[in-house]
């Protein structure tokens, strides 16, 4: 046996998102979401499911806050819906809206536990998506007042603040593969998206220093990694140009000021281009506090020409899979946060997703859900071996607390510590989730 121990300052803790779990979609002035309007699509989300009630966590926020306290953890990571806030995206406050946030930053605080807000996890209120969503530059300026506003209500109670969740998930899944809403297929409008989304994070966090808030803010970009399959140039040419998709293409703006000069000509070559006007680089590129990581899967890969928009194929040489298909990859964990110090400098990181979907179901009571387990057990060891290597990770939040509606595969994914019964709403602790609590109570565990 060996000990996996980490920092007794590390922050353990766990993540959600306001339209997975809340639930009371037209409830005390909430206005409609683009999400609430694409999983209305016939086709769109499997079994027609939508997030209309989700977990209910909106009328139940004692009883999962009883369960973090239970569970150990110090940090709760979870967004604010847009439309709750501004129901038509800008102009007019929902009073009932910031109240109800109020009251659930302040729960979270009474118990112990600390807040660490995402402003933006993909329900931007339709209501902008009429006018154009994040294609329209007013997205950006509209999501600047809404991100002050919330610094203006909570800044004296929130201590870590994340702009966007997931830019390549709401540009490119949203606007080029059309498999998240609001359900475009076109490349030159998912640049054009990507590109506001980072203008809209650098002026938020402007914003943020204006106010000279007591606290830190950054963005939660999901990463991945593939191994090229041989030394051959071109491999590895394949797998920088789909990694630098995910990471670099997000990453260079922030910390650098610039594109990847490789990947703005390789979407050139598609006819895609991206429009910069002046001043954008120079927002993009506000100094931030901290990095959020998301990261779940990777893969070998290997050139092929014409397979998919980088000339890329992953290859399966054996993993094992999670039930929504993601191949186990763990050591890629350890790849990205090196990877990222090599590129990006000692940013301070907080892990803000990582888990595993597997489907297992309550059985007297119990859910054991061991692939989960072994799944945190083989990620949290790379996590432990970048911080020994040097990366300054201080924090890890696991994805999710509760099963959730998994956007487009609505109900048929669970990733959370906690099972939900859609049915009853009723939750069940796994085996996972006292695993999990025992370290984040201990700061260690034995493999």
């Amino acid at each position: 046996m060996a000990i996996i121990t980490f920092p007794k300052d590390f922050r353990f803790g766990a993540s959600t998102a306001s339209y997975q779990i809340e639930g009371a979609y037209n409830e005390d002035g909430r206005g409609m979401s683009i999400w609430d309007t694409y999983s209305r699509i016939p086709g769109k989300v499997r079994n027609g499911d939508n997030g209309d009630v989700a977990c209910d966590s909106y009328h139940r926020m004692d009883e999962d806050i009883a369960l973090l306290k239970e569970l150990g953890v110090n940090t709760y990571r979870f967004s604010i819906a847009w439309p709750r806030i501004f129901p038509e995206g800008k102009g007019e406050v929902n009073p009932q809206g910031i109240e109800h946030y109020h009251l659930f930053i302040d729960r979270l605080l009474e118990n112990g536990i600390e807040p660490m807000v995402t402003i933006y996890h993909w329900d931007l209120p339709q209501a902008l998506q009429d006018n154009g969503g994040w294609k329209n530059r007013q997205t950006i300026d509209a999501f600047a007042d809404y991100a002050d506003l919330l610094f203006h209500e909570y800044g004296d109670k929130v201590k870590y603040w994340l702009t966007i969740n997931e830019p390549w998930c709401a540009s490119f899944l949203g606007h080029f593969s059309g498999e998240q809403a609001p359900g475009e297929q076109n490349l030159q409008s998912a640049l054009d998206v990507a590109h506001h989304l980072l203008i809209a994070h650098g002026k938020a966090v402007r914003k943020f220093r204006m106010r000279d808030i007591k606290g830190q803010i950054g963005f939660a970009p999901n990463v991945t990694w593939y191994e090229p399959y041989s030394s051959k140039q071109e491999d590895r040419d394949a797998c920088k140009r789909l990694s630098g998709w995910f990471m670099e293409w997000f990453f260079g703006p922030v910390f650098k000021g610039s594109y990847p000069q490789y990947l703005v000509d390789w979407f050139a070559e598609k006819g895609a281009h991206v429009t910069i006007q002046d001043g954008d680089m120079e927002m993009i590129s506000e100094p931030i506090d901290l990095l959020g990581i998301n990261y779940y899967t990777g893969t070998v890969a290997r050139y092929k020409e014409n397979k998919g928009l980088f000339d890329c194929e992953h290859v399966d040489i054996g993993y094992d899979h999670t039930d929504i298909g993601f191949k186990i990859f763990p050591e890629g964990f350890y790849q990205v946060l090196l990877d990222i110090k090599k590129k990006y400098g000692d940013i301070p990181i907080c892990i803000t997703e990582n888990g595993a979907c597997y489907n297992d179901e309550p059985v007297e009571g119990r859910v054991k859900d061991d692939l989960r387990i072994k799944y945190y057990n083989q990620h949290l060891i790379e996590v432990n071996r970048a911080i020994n290597s040097g990366v300054n990770v201080k924090g890890y939040c696991t994805w999710s607390l509760l099963d959730n509606f998994e956007w487009a595969y609505g109900y048929s994914k669970r990733f959370g510590l906690v099972h939900v019964n859609y049915n009853t709403l009723a939750r069940t602790k796994k085996d996972s989730f006292y695993w999990y609590g025992k370290l984040a109570k201990n700061h260690w565990f034995e493999v």
